[in-house]
This record gives C-alpha cells, structure tokens and sequence, in this order.
C-alpha cells in the first residue's frame, strides 16, 4: 500500500508497505478522505510541540471497514474513530479524562497516522459513520475539539465570546458556542476568514487587529463589559498574550491553540478579575458523540469549511500552495479513494 510520510520539517515522501495485519481485538479500515489540520501543518513546519521526525501524519479520518471482528461493525461501513489512545489506568483515565492521558498516544503526532491506504485501529476507538459521508466523517475530530473546549468552559447563553482565530477549529468554536446561546465575536487578520463568518455562519460582531483596537473594539461590542469566555485557536504566543486583557471580570481564558513557549501575563490584572485559565485538550467520547449527533441532526453542517481538496497522489505537490495563506484554505480534504 501507499503512503506519505513527513521525513523531516518541509519534507513529505511517498512510500510503499505491505497492508497492516491485525491483531486481536483490531480492525483493518481503508481510508478515504483525509482532513488537514493545524497539527499536520505545524509538524510539517517543524513547529509542533510533542514531535518527533519521521512521521506519518494524519488524525482526522473517514474510513471504510474493511475486516474485523468489532461488535456491530460490517465490511463496507462507513467509520471514522477517536485518535487519542489512552492507556486506562493513569491518573486522567482513572478520573475519565482520557483525552489527556499521561501516557497519550495521538494517532499522526505520537505515533504512525493515517496518511495511508489502509490502517489498524483498536476496535473500542471505533465510531459508526451511518447517516453521513465521508467527507462529514473527515471533519467530526476538529468538531470535537471545538466541542470539548466549548463543553469545558460551560458557555451558556448568558456569555459573550470571543473565538480568536478562525481557522477550521475556530469555526468549530463558534459554532458549538452559537448552539449553547452564547453572543459571539471573532477576532482574526484573515478578512477571507471573517467575511466567511459573517455571511455562512451568521456572526456579526467581528475585529480584524491590524484595522481596529481590539480593546476599543471589544468594549464598544459588550457595552465596558468586554468578554466572559475567551478561546484562542490561534497557537500564536503574542496573540495569547495579548488576550490576558481583554477578559472580562470573573471570565474564562480556553488555550485551544498550542505553541511551544511561555506564557507571560500582569498577576494583578489576572487576579483582580479572579479569572480563570484553562487549556483544552483533544477531545473524549462524550464530544465525539455530542458532534455526531449534531451532524445528524443538522444543527451543525460542516461541508462548507472545505474549501481545497486534492488526491493522495498529488497532495506532496500542492501542499505548500494550500498552506500559504494567500490562497484563503479554510479546510483541505485529501480524496484517497
């Protein structure tokens, strides 16, 4: 079978190896589309935290079942599963925060991926994909992730959001925090990204930082009363930084992004506000079934995120077109079938 494997940073190759055997308690899956995501983009640039070199990438999955012996599963369903495999017996399993495990295997960071024909899960990482295509399926881990964060905040209808960055996980966020009832802004330097939620997912309060003060902007937005949850999806140190000051009293600051370095803020002004910092990570089967269910139901349509698509063969050609920011990529699915 085919596969990619990210050798070193800016360097993808196309290889060869015989299809996985199983193993008891496995099953084989031949996958179908492959979403890209900021992870795969940060490990290609060789800015992922968590990392080593070589690399197959590759978390987010549509895939068909092929063999195996998983209760309820059949050759030729559509599947997709969770990526985050944890051990069951540390400290955050025990206490049922397996999505961050001591001893987390993310599937395309930790370990091989699925930038492959075909892979071997664990039959208990499984999900059913009926009711959806592929392309749906490729897009339930970014929702997820959004999900969880939105989940772990406890966004009600009482918050006023601001989501910064809205790449894919950050349209995600607005989205799941739009569904708990809560007032939401977006804060990004990519007016594509912006006009994007304005006109598909209806947000009007919107700020561009090199057009507009971001604290002048956010004060007139909630009346002085500036943001109770704030998300980051950007990864970027500044940006997190910057953010410290825009929390409202009593709010909440979500690390959904990741970058490698420090954070560093004002102590008085965190805590006269008795903030709260939280980061979320990865995602449990609680926010993978809550987002299957929204795609089912319609509340929550994520094909319009796609903007670029490619073949597996050709996807080592155009990656770095699609990652350039000039051409406006929301969301970049790789057809293998």
């Amino acid at each position: 079978m085919k596969y990619i494997v990210c050798e070193k940073p800016h360097e993808f190759l196309l290889k060869q190896k015989p299809v996985p055997q199983r193993k008891p308690g496995e099953s084989l899956l031949k996958i179908r589309k492959i979403g890209i995501c900021g992870t795969d983009i940060h490990a290609y640039g060789g800015t992922q935290p968590y990392f080593n070199y070589p690399r197959v990438l590759g978390h987010e999955l549509a895939a068909e079942y092929i063999e195996g012996e998983a209760l309820g599963f059949n050759m030729g369903d559509r599947v997709t599963f969770i990526p985050y495999f944890n051990c069951s017996k540390c400290i955050a399993c025990r206490n049922g925060l397996t999505n961050c495990c001591v001893n987390m295997q993310v599937f395309g960071v930790h370990i091989d991926g699925g930038m492959a024909e075909y892979v071997c899960v664990k039959d208990d990482y499984l999900l059913h994909g009926e009711g959806l295509n592929y392309d749906e399926l490729a897009l339930v881990e970014p929702l997820a992730i959004a999900a969880h964060a939105v989940r772990r905040a406890g966004v009600t209808k009482n918050d006023t959001v601001l989501v910064m960055g809205a790449g894919p996980i950050g349209i995600g966020l607005v989205q799941f925090a739009q569904q708990a009832g809560a007032m939401v802004i977006v804060m990004d330097i990519n007016d594509h990204r912006l006009n994007f939620c304005r006109e598909e997912l209806g947000v009007k309060a919107l700020i561009n930082p090199y057009k507009a003060d971001v604290i002048e902007s956010l004060a007139a937005l909630t009346n002085g009363d500036m943001p109770t949850v704030i998300f980051d999806a950007t990864g970027n140190r500044n940006v997190m930084n910057s953010a410290f000051n825009y929390m409202a009293h009593g709010g909440r600051f979500v690390l959904v992004g990741l970058q490698k370095g420090e954070l560093a803020f004002s102590h008085p002004d965190f805590h006269k506000r008795e903030s709260t910092l939280m980061s979320s990570r990865n995602a449990t089967r609680q926010d993978f079934d809550y987002v299957l269910q929204s795609l089912r139901s319609g509340t929550i349509d994520p094909k319009r995120y796609i903007t670029h698509r490619g073949s597996f063969e050709s996807m080592i050609e155009q990656f770095n077109d699609w990652i350039d920011p000039k051409n406006n990529a929301i969301k970049i699915i790789i057809d293998v079938d």
